[in-house]
């Protein structure tokens, strides 16, 4: 089997959900502990997201900037969004937001890495692909609105992000994940050994 996560699922007592959001909600559990005791354990309910490190042929990589009020910063974020649709595609949710967000369009598309955010308190799952063969997106630029239209866009040579990463200026989980994990990539096996677009994903099973 070698060293990997799996799948593991303790009794629940009694479950309630004290408050319901727009998007995401907060559920308590009552789980038993291996010693028989029941515990309560507080988590947020998340529909799960994609995330897209778009590369160009100069090496540099589409980030954004937005503000983020729960952390009261402006994060240097990569285009990222919600899985709106229960069983919805994530190929196709992150081609959305890479048109959305940076109004470009990507002809090869890989799983650079899947990611649980924050597993201690939240069920978040994340897909970060690997967008490459960048062009300008066809039709209208979507009309952004809150947090969004106060949104910067830029192109940021790979290495200069890993030095962000690593100097402690750069915080966004996503792009932390994805521009590390594409050094790791391209120092080793190369991007060809990565999965391909439509790899499956336990976290959030998908059709085709």
């Amino acid at each position: 089997m070698g060293f990997q996560d799996t799948p593991e699922e303790w009794q629940v007592t009694a479950t309630e959900t004290p408050f319901t959001g727009n998007k995401t909600s907060v559920r308590t559990d009552e789980v038993v502990m291996p010693d028989g005791t029941v515990v309560r354990r507080d988590y947020q309910v998340h529909p799960g997201s994609v995330a897209v490190l778009a590369l160009d042929d100069d090496g540099r990589v589409v980030v954004l900037r937005q503000y983020r009020h729960p952390v009261r910063h402006k994060l240097w974020e990569i285009p990222a969004g919600l899985l709106d649709v229960p069983g919805e595609n994530p190929l196709h949710a992150a081609q959305r937001e890479l048109y959305e967000e940076a109004y470009v369009k990507a002809e090869d598309w890989r799983v650079l890495t899947d990611v649980y955010t924050t597993p201690g308190g939240c069920d978040e799952a994340v897909r970060i692909f690997l967008a490459r063969n960048l062009s300008e997106a066809d039709g209208e630029r979507f009309e952004v609105s809150e947090e969004e239209a106060d949104m910067e866009l830029a192109r940021v040579p790979l290495q200069e992000l890993v030095r962000g990463v690593l100097a402690g200026e750069l915080h966004n989980n996503c792009l932390v994940v994805g521009v590390l994990s594409l050094a790791a990539v391209l120092a080793g096996d190369g991007i060809e050994s990565l999965r391909p677009a439509e790899a499956p994903w336990p976290a959030r099973p998908f059709e085709a």
